[in-house]
């Protein structure tokens, strides 16, 4: 007995190879579309995250500033330095004018000999106008007690900036550093740099866009843009993201946010 054993014939396996690759087309562009939303998605988030973390660290640093008192060194669309405080210490016992020994009880890291210092001087109680923030530096560290704990006896490099100021017992002493910020590049990614007392720039948060990633703005106290440092009361700062990612439209993703920060004036 002879069986029908006829296979498919050629319009057949045209018909599935068409209809096979049309379902694998489909496919595959669902998953390149699905890949291209994931990788927008990521970078937007990437972004968000380098910006929130660049504005952080630079309105913690820019809230604690005094402009007047020369804390802004150098300013620039694009980068500046500043006086940053690290330090902090309390006066414990009232001084005679011209005095340079001063004990002091210590918050966090201690002073050490060689810091920058500012020492405040409230010289008449009732008035204001008279207060001042003198400028020295340590010369030498030694342990004594303050208000009954551990404290530090701070040797100032001159009586000369106490003569005509008088420097009350809780009265504060805040010892600084040079920071500057600005745009650095890290391999093929730009990053928020820092620079401290004129070291080597270091990477501290990013990526951010290389062109414009980073903006400064000075204003005073009317909102007015200015150019002198101790007049300056505002800081706008602006951060961008920015790459080579193409979003499900087709264009780059990009992203910008702009903070106004008040100085400590």
């Amino acid at each position: 007995m002879t069986r029908n054993r006829r296979g498919f014939t050629i319009i057949e396996l045209v018909v599935v190879v068409v209809l096979g690759s049309l379902i694998l087309g489909a496919t595959l562009q669902v998953l390149l579309t699905n890949q291209r939303i994931y990788t927008g998605l990521n970078s937007r988030v990437r972004g968000s995250q380098s910006m929130r973390a660049a504005l952080a660290v630079l309105s913690s640093e820019l809230r604690e500033i005094s402009p007047p008192e020369g804390d802004l060194v150098m300013m620039d669309v694009d980068q500046l330095r500043i006086r940053a405080m690290r330090q902090l210490a309390v006066i414990c016992h009232d001084t005679v004018r011209g005095e340079t020994n001063f004990r002091a009880l210590q918050f966090g890291d201690p002073i050490a000999a060689g810091d920058s210092v500012v020492v405040f001087a409230d010289n008449n109680s009732l008035r204001s106008w008279d207060d001042e923030w003198i400028l020295t530096r340590v010369t030498s560290v030694a342990a004594t007690t303050c208000y009954g704990a551990a404290g530090q006896r701070l040797t100032f490099a001159s009586a000369t900036p106490f003569t005509n100021d008088s420097v009350s017992s809780g009265a504060e002493v805040r010892a600084f550093t040079h920071v500057a910020y600005r745009l650095v590049q890290e391999g093929s990614e730009w990053f928020l740099g820092q620079s401290v007392s004129g070291g080597a720039w270091q990477p501290v948060v990013g990526p951010l866009r290389s062109s414009r990633g980073l903006e400064f703005r000075y204003l005073d106290e009317s909102e007015s843009v200015t150019t002198i440092a101790t007049e300056v009361a505002m800081i706008d700062v602006t951060v961008r993201t920015g790459g080579d990612v193409v979003g499900s439209t087709g264009q780059l993703i990009a992203d910008s946010v702009t903070v106004r920060i008040h100085t400590r004036n």
